[in-house]
């Protein structure tokens, strides 16, 4: 697993796959030797590495950045990889943007274009990063919670259903890239499903509920 950004939820999607005995190879926007601490926490199934390298690394490369960095991500070495899209636009963080304040395009659509080749799969953006650590099950056990995903690639969307249910959650398919705002922020399966985030350990949220809260989401 590649990681391009190791903020708040690409570090904890990297301990979920650590601990299901995943590599995972971290960057970020400072340079590898920024990661050392966290690389250290995870222990030796985690690196760290420029953002190209990670990219080059990654079976499957986790890009968990704002919007406003799409330009600056490395497209050739994630030409036909699986690439695990987690970014929620935000005009106070990222800028306005006129296609997504349009929705003439979806954020996951406007990262297609700048990585062309990658097959790309909307995921974990949905989700409290310390709800995520916390409700991971092992699979069959009661309280398992569901994540939503989109993506346009069948093959790439299940390498991701499978990466996401060896870590600890089921998963369901909430359709193409361009129905992505289902699950974008501010609708009603972004975080409302999992409890506030007051509450750090979460409520478990099966397939009804995340089907349910992604049939409610209006544009």
């Amino acid at each position: 697993m590649g990681f391009i950004g190791s903020g708040y939820i690409g570090t904890t999607i990297a301990r979920l796959a650590v601990e299901a005995g995943h590599q995972v190879v971290l960057s970020n926007s400072r340079g590898p030797e920024t990661l050392a601490d966290t690389v250290a926490e995870l222990g030796p199934r985690a690196s760290a590495a420029t953002s190209g390298e990670a990219a080059a690394a990654g079976d499957i490369v986790v890009v968990t950045v704002p919007v406003s960095a799409f330009p600056s991500l490395p497209a050739a070495p994630l030409a036909g990889k699986t690439v695990i899209d987690t970014c929620n636009y935000g005009p106070g963080r990222d800028g306005h943007i006129p296609e997504l304040d349009s929705t003439s395009l979806t954020s996951s659509e406007l990262l297609q274009q700048y990585l062309p080749d990658a097959m790309l799969v909307k995921a974990f953006n949905n989700i409290y990063f310390k709800h995520l650590l916390s409700l991971a099950r092992p699979a069959g056990a009661a309280g398992r919670s569901c994540l939503p995903i989109a993506g346009d690639s069948a093959p790439a969307k299940a390498a991701v259903t499978a990466f996401i249910e060896s870590i600890g959650y089921s998963v369901m398919d909430a359709g193409p890239l361009a129905d992505g705002w289902r699950q974008a922020t501010d609708t009603p399966v972004w975080g409302t499903p999992y409890g506030p985030a007051s509450n750090e350990k979460a409520r478990p949220a099966g397939e009804d509920a995340i089907r349910a809260a992604l049939a409610a989401a209006t544009r």
